[in-house]
């Protein structure tokens, strides 16, 4: 039986991903405690989710 396993994810990207997810929590806990419903911390977190993938992915090289 062969053990030769590939990793899923490259860590360059595991790392922008987690960038993504961290700056997407952030934006939505901001925007949920400064006064907005959830579906719109939902929608916030998940645009600056998008916008930090796509900013990390350019800075990181």
């Amino acid at each position: 039986m062969s053990d030769n396993r590939s990793t899923l994810l490259s860590q360059r990207a595991a790392v922008i991903f987690l960038l993504g997810a961290l700056t997407a929590i952030g934006a939505g806990v901001l925007t949920f405690f400064n006064g907005g419903t959830p579906a719109s911390a939902t929608l916030i977190g998940g645009a600056a989710f998008g916008a930090a993938v796509t900013f990390f992915h350019t800075v990181i090289d």
